[in-house]
């Protein structure tokens, strides 16, 4: 999938019969130079703006196609940037990637989006693919699994990356992600202050940073609050609306069940909240969900989810400014961002029910 920003159009074979459409074809209508169209169809300030505007209409009425590929044959640039994102069908990595296109596209590049789920080899012919077509750099959120040695290609390869969400351990690449843990006190500490003692955690993965982070700082909220761990109230997996709905049946059929859950993300407390429902069980009423993530669609659930918000418009695009940055100046220090999240209290979680 190309997303591109508005102007000269991606490169198309002529038409059949057509003769091909120049610069210099359309500097010969204009009675202009052809750097001068080459400046006006860049949008240069070195060209007066109705110089600029007149040339576009021409180059349209023209049928001009502008040839990316020659012009990264001549800039050693193709103002692509490359995306690899283990799941576009999360709305929360949708919304980053959103944010990520719109700050690419005002500074004049493209957006060439790859996706390989959790599944390792496919991130490797992903990326592999996404590296044919030579991207001015890339923003990764690696797959579960991932080592160093998954972004080593690329790495040797000169390509400037930045991570997004998810980091992996020995590589020196500029980060954008959230302070998980302190997104994860927040969720516990909202949960354990309306009385509850048996929090489970729904969809663990500790094959994730992300994951490994919010698990390890549940169960240190645990022992910090004098509480006992229970593994029988934690159910590992993928966050998914499937898994979280497996999930909070696994740990209400505990012997001592939760009654209350932090879910991975919003997704799987989405799924978690249909879950409840096939027990006879609300979620505000009977039990209590926290999600992580704080998509649009949480808002919009009945009733709407309490979750923890991770400032995804932000990262997304912080993380695009920090590879142009990295484009820009190959030699600069790293650069990382943390941001710190915010418990948003809506209407899925309740004091415990009397026992």
């Amino acid at each position: 999938m190309i997303e591109g920003p508005p102007g000269p159009a991606l490169a198309s074979p002529a038409a059949p019969g057509r003769s091909r459409v120049t610069l210099q074809i359309i500097a010969d209508r204009l009675a202009v130079s052809t750097a001068t169209v080459s400046l006006a169809l860049r949008d240069s300030p070195l060209v007066a703006e109705a110089t600029r505007i007149r040339v576009r209409e021409i180059a349209r009425e023209m049928g001009y196609r502008y040839n990316r590929g020659a012009a990264a044959l001549r800039t050693d640039r193709t103002n692509i940037v490359a995306v690899g994102f283990h799941d576009i069908t999360n709305p929360y990595f949708a919304e980053l990637l959103a944010a990520i296109e719109e700050t690419t596209t005002a500074q004049g590049r493209s957006v060439l989006l790859g996706t390989y789920a959790e599944d390792l080899e496919r991130q490797r012919r992903v990326l592999d693919t996404l590296a044919e077509y030579r991207p001015d750099g890339m923003i990764l959120c690696p797959a579960a699994g991932s080592t160093s040695e998954s972004l080593r290609p690329l790495i040797d390869a000169g390509i400037p990356i930045v991570q997004l969400s998810r980091e992996l351990d020995g590589v020196e690449l500029d980060f954008v992600g959230s302070d998980d843990r302190a997104g994860t006190f927040q969720a516990m500490e909202h949960l354990i202050g309306l009385g509850h003692r048996r929090i489970a955690f729904i969809c663990a993965n500790e094959e994730i940073s992300t994951g490994r982070n919010r698990y390890a700082s549940y169960r240190e909220m645990l022992v910090r609050h004098g509480l006992p761990f229970d593994p029988a109230l934690v159910h590992m997996g993928i966050g998914t609306r499937e898994n979280g709905l497996k999930g909070i049946q696994y740990v209400l059929d505990a012997a001592d069940p939760p009654t209350a859950a932090f879910c991975m993300n919003d997704i799987a407390a989405f799924g978690a909240m249909l879950g409840l429902r096939h027990r006879g069980r609300e979620a505000g009423r009977d039990f209590s969900i926290v999600g992580c993530d704080d998509v649009r669609e949480a808002a919009q659930w009945f009733p709407a989810l309490t979750t923890v918000h991770n400032f995804q418009n932000e990262m997304g695009a912080k993380s695009a400014e920090f590879l142009l940055n990295r484009i820009a100046e190959p030699a600069a220090p790293l650069q990382r961002l943390t941001l710190t999240p915010k418990l948003i209290v809506r209407g899925t979680t309740c004091p415990p029910p009397p026992r």
